[in-house]
């Protein structure tokens, strides 16, 4: 029987606990102490309930991350707010803070999260990392004296690198680069000069490992997930696939379920998806809150297999059920069915590809 590989994108609603607890120690209510040993309950029970679904390979859920973009910055004294916006399109915004003073360094890196993941389970565990495209978007129009926007790049290519590098070390089963700017940066600048900057950036952090180690290091792409609405749906994939497989990496993972015009987002991979590239094509749409039926992820993938080999098709979800952790807009526990469908769904399809 044909195998189709599948693992999630990362991110798993908390608990109502630990939304109540992140909120209490924002007001310095709870000590960081008591905050720790809920992180530590709440990646627990998400990796026994990621278990419970069958999938083989899991994540901690992001229990303890402030967010997927902010993990590797939160807490520096060398920020401020006041950074670069991006609009949602149902009204809501988010704001990254920027930059005041160098050397650009990371507060945390997310090895630290796989090493208490693997404390919890023996299945293999893949791990997220921000972009470096992301964090490039922190250094201000306006530069910083003393701290040139070159030196800033050398310093992020260095962060980067080393984020990646200690997962791999850990033993991620492998690392997904999460690049959900790349679809926005289509709508900031529909030249392609953004995306393709963004592009070149995050391929000279790949440059900086071997062939072997870049089978084991994904991106993933989407078009923003948060509190149930995206930031760049509108733009067609067909404007950003043909410059996306140009990443250096062994695995892409691509929001799907939730696409219009499926036929021509197949079409494009088939045209442009090159022959050592596997695709985990997104199969469960996060924002919708019915849950899917296994025989639905099949009818994807089966005809999702009529334009990629099967030696390079696995299937995903689109994006983070929670990528921001005060998104509470999918329940918890549909979260958890809507993974197993996957799991079983994508099963069902390799019953039918022989």
């Amino acid at each position: 029987m044909t195998k189709i590989a599948t693992e999630p994108i990362g991110s798993i609603p908390r608990p109502a606990y630990l939304q109540q607890a992140m909120q209490a120690f924002q007001k310095s209510e709870i000590q960081q102490e008591e905050l720790s040993k809920l992180f530590a309950k709440a990646t627990s029970e998400t990796i026994r309930q990621l278990e419970a679904t069958g999938s083989p390979v899991i994540s901690d859920g992001e229990q303890s991350k402030p967010s997927f973009a902010t993990y590797a910055i939160h807490g520096s004294p060398a920020l401020a707010p006041g950074g670069v916006v991006i609009p949602f399109a149902d009204g809501h915004t988010r704001q990254l803070p920027k930059l005041i003073s160098g050397p650009f360094r990371y507060q945390h890196f997310a090895a630290d999260y796989l090493n208490e993941a693997r404390k919890y389970t023996s299945l293999p565990v893949k791990q997220a990392v921000i972009s470096a495209s992301a964090m490039s978007l922190l250094y201000p129009a306006e530069g910083i004296e003393g701290y040139s926007q070159s030196q800033f790049i050398s310093d992020l290519l260095d962060q980067a690198e080393t984020d990646i590098r200690k997962c791999l070390d850990a033993g991620a089963y492998n690392v997904q680069i999460d690049f959900t700017e790349a679809r926005l940066s289509l709508k900031l600048d529909p030249s392609k000069g953004l995306l393709s900057q963004f592009i070149d950036l995050n391929n000279q952090v790949l440059d900086r490992f071997t062939d072997a180690q870049r089978s084991r290091i994904g991106i993933h792409t989407c078009p923003g997930g948060d509190h149930d609405s995206t930031h760049s749906a509108d733009v067609p994939y067909t404007e950003l696939l043909p410059l996306f497989f140009k990443l250096r990496a062994g695995n892409f993972y691509l929001e799907y379920a939730g696409e219009k015009d499926k036929k021509s987002v197949l079409e494009c991979i088939r045209e442009n998806i090159g022959g050592s590239q596997k695709i985990f094509l997104g199969v469960i749409d996060v924002l919708n809150p019915v849950i899917e039926t296994p025989g639905q992820v099949s009818d994807l993938l089966l005809e999702a297999y009529e334009y990629i080999p099967i030696a390079q098709l696995g299937s995903t979800d689109d994006c983070g059920f929670s990528p921001f952790a005060d998104d509470i807009s999918t329940a918890r526990e549909i979260a958890f069915e809507k993974i197993r469908a996957r799991v079983e769904g994508t099963k069902l399809a390799e019953k039918k590809i022989r």
